[in-house]
This record gives structure tokens, sequence and C-alpha cells, in this order.
């Protein structure tokens, strides 16, 4: 048989194995996922891992099979060295591939669709955080054991795998910004002063903290917009997170009414309106006169909520009452221009 057609049917047969090897994997999963609607590992492994064992499997099988191809030496070493670096970059994408379902995993397992979320929300920000790290630390391993297979390059292979050298030096200082955001990221991960899910008020807008990376946060702001944010400004200025503790928040409802309104119906309409109003949670219910002026008192009806979303709405629902009941019962109570008009005496 011609070494051509031999060294053709030896990758026929690698492709073979492996496709083979990958075909029973598969089978193996889907058999073993239940076909209930619900979170599986296994459902997980087979969606994650699926595209990276397809090129690995065959490739193993190849490097297995490499040395009965019949070429000449110069031309064996390339072709095991091509076939030894694509094994590396598959095996990384396994590698990676692993780490998504753990953090599928995580995600199920942590669940921040429910109401007091907050531990599930801190785990989530630093697995995110985690996860970009391990992926960049993969990626940069891989490159370097591929140095490595080089003599000529082993030295430069050998110098990024340790960190050591001019040239990192060098670098470092190039790129101090980048290197200041990157350990600001890590310190936000695990000092957590925003997570994902939090609300925040950031440069006069109100969102939620939608995506962390190692240099910027994305606030989806209450309109669907996007607020790309460096990271480092939540390390070097001001800003309020409203669920930095726990999700629960307070909301204010101001009206400005005459000093002749009647404080105790309207404070009785307000237990009314929150008691028939699912979004409060029943723990405060407050109105007080917080202030007056020469025209005017300014009445305060303070309500809480389980979060901010809520809270918005309730505020709304409950000021929307509030002037609903002025308007029907005391409509004498809001605001008027009162004038004194003096006749002149007679002469």
């Amino acid at each position: 048989m011609p070494d051509f057609a031999w060294n053709f049917l030896i990758l026929l047969m690698a492709l073979i194995i492996g496709f083979a090897a990958k075909l029973l994997v598969n089978l193996f999963l889907r058999k073993t996922i239940k076909k209930e609607f619900k979170f599986s590992v296994w459902r997980s492994i087979l969606k994650r891992l699926s595209r990276p064992l397809t090129y690995f499997l065959p490739l193993l099988a190849l490097n297995l099979l490499l040395p009965l191809i019949k070429v000449k030496n110069a031309y064996f070493h390339t072709i095991n060295k091509i076939v030894d670096i694509l094994l590396m970059i598959s095996f990384a994408g396994i590698m990676m591939g692993i780490l998504k379902v753990f953090e599928d995993y995580v995600f199920h397992a942590y669940d921040i669709h429910k109401a007091d979320n907050l531990r599930e929300r801190k785990i989530r920000t630093q697995l995110q955080f985690v996860r970009r790290l391990a992926f960049g630390l993969i990626i940069i391993t891989t490159i370097c054991f591929i140095l490595l297979s080089f003599d000529n390059l082993r030295k430069l292979g050998a110098g990024l795998l340790t960190g050591v050298g001019v040239g990192g030096i060098i670098i470092g200082f190039a790129a101090q910004k980048s290197l200041g955001s990157f350990l600001a990221g890590f310190q936000i991960a695990f000092t957590q002063p925003i997570r994902i899910d939090d609300v925040l008020i950031v440069e006069n807008e109100w969102g939620r903290v939608d995506e962390i990376t190692l240099t910027y946060v994305v606030l989806k702001l209450w309109d669907q917009r996007n607020l790309i944010i460096p990271i480092n400004y939540f390390i070097e200025k001001p800003f309020q997170n409203w669920t930095r503790v726990s999700a629960d928040i307070m909301g204010t409802v101001f009206l400005y009414l005459d000093y002749n309104v009647p404080i105790a119906p309207l404070r009785k309409e307000l237990t009314r309106l929150l008691e028939s109003n699912q979004l409060w949670d029943k723990r405060v219910n407050i109105l007080q006169i917080t202030n007056a002026s020469e025209r005017t008192i300014e009445v305060r009806a303070l309500m809480s909520a389980a979060d901010s979303s809520k809270a918005f709405d309730l505020r709304c629902e409950i000021r929307e009452g509030l002037i609903n009941f002025i308007q029907a019962n005391y409509p004498d109570s809001l605001p008027v221009m009162r004038a004194v008009i003096e006749t002149g005496k007679p002469a």
C-alpha cells in the first residue's frame, strides 16, 4: 500500500475512533439526563463540553496512532508538533468547559430570583470574577506551554510562566492603569461594595448591576439603557447602593397642603391604602408633618417595601390615593393663595 494511502487510512481511523468515542459519551450523557425540565449537571456537561470534545478526542486518537504513519523524520517532527499544539488548545477548551459546568451548578444552587437574595448575589459576583481570572490563567498557561514546546522559544515561555523578566516589568509600568483596574476588580469581587443585581444610584442614574468585568461595570438603567462605568469609579468615588445589606427599603411620599388639613383622617387613609396594597411589606407606616412654610405644610408619608422596584410603584400608588382622598373629602385643604383686601375709610 502506498505511503499516502496508508497515512490517509491512519487519519481516517483516528477520526472514526475520536467521533465514535464522542458519540458514546453523548449517548451516555443523554441517557443519564432526566427528562423533567430542571437543572442537571449531566445536561450542563453535554452543553459545555460537547464542542471541545469534538476536537479533543479525534486529536487524542491521532496522537496515539501517529507513530504508525509513514513519513520522513523531518516531516514527522513537524506533524507531531502541530498535533501536540492542537491537543493543548483543545484541552484548554475542555478546562474552560469544566469551569462553565461549575458556574452553571453554582448559578442553579444560588438562584437570585427570590426576595432575599443577598447571599446569592454575593456568591455570583465573586464567581464571575474568579471565572474570568481562571479563563485568563488557562489561556496564558496554554500559550506558555506551547512556547515551551519549541526549543528556540523555551526561554520566552519560561519567562511568561514565571512572570520574571525585564519585559514583564516594562509592561507592568506601561500598563499601570490596566493593572489598577484589575486590582480594583479583584477588590470589588471580594470586598463587594457592589454585587450583581444591586440597585445603585450613579451619576444621578438609577439602575441595577447587570455585569461586572475586570475593567468596567454595566448598569442597566430603569429605562433599559446601559450605563458603562469604569470599575475604578467604584473605588474612587461615592455612590449609593440601595441593596448593600438587604433588598428591603423605605419610600417616602411628600404632600404640600394647606394648614387647615386634618391630619388624623389622612393618617387613617394612609393605613387603609397600605393595608390594601400587596406591595407593602407591613414594616413601616408613618405619616408626619415634616416642615411648614408661610403658605403650606409638608406632610410626609413613610412606607416600606421588599425592594426598590416595589417601593417605587408603592409610592406612586399611595401618592395617587392620598391626593384622590383629599380632592374628594377636603378640597379646601389643597394649597391656596390667600389675600386680604382692606377697604379704605370714607372721607
